[in-house]
């Protein structure tokens, strides 16, 4: 059994408040659920409304399968509307 993980840090373009930054990561947060086999948590700078850490994970049978999702996370994550990719972490299990 193979795990991926995938942490991106993201800027959250023109929000002023969290209230906006929520109205920006609620649609990514669920387009990543609807169109992938993977998990996705909104993991860290809950309380700062520049900023988003989320979090996504994958589990399968091939390394070639869950490298596939997490790239077409990647995609989606890069492009969504509003946020800015600062820094992606990858951890493998």
């Amino acid at each position: 059994m193979i795990t991926g993980i995938r942490v991106w840090e993201l800027e959250i373009i023109g929000a002023h408040s969290l209230k906006e930054k929520r109205s920006i990561l609620k649609p990514l947060i669920a387009a990543l659920r609807n169109h992938g086999n993977l998990s996705v948590a909104e993991t860290g700078h809950q309380d700062k409304w520049q900023h988003a850490e989320i979090a996504c994970a994958v589990i399968g049978s091939d390394r070639t399968v869950v490298e596939n999702e997490l790239r077409q996370a990647d995609m989606r994550v890069e492009s969504a509307d509003g946020v800015r990719v600062i820094d992606t972490a990858s951890v493998w299990r």
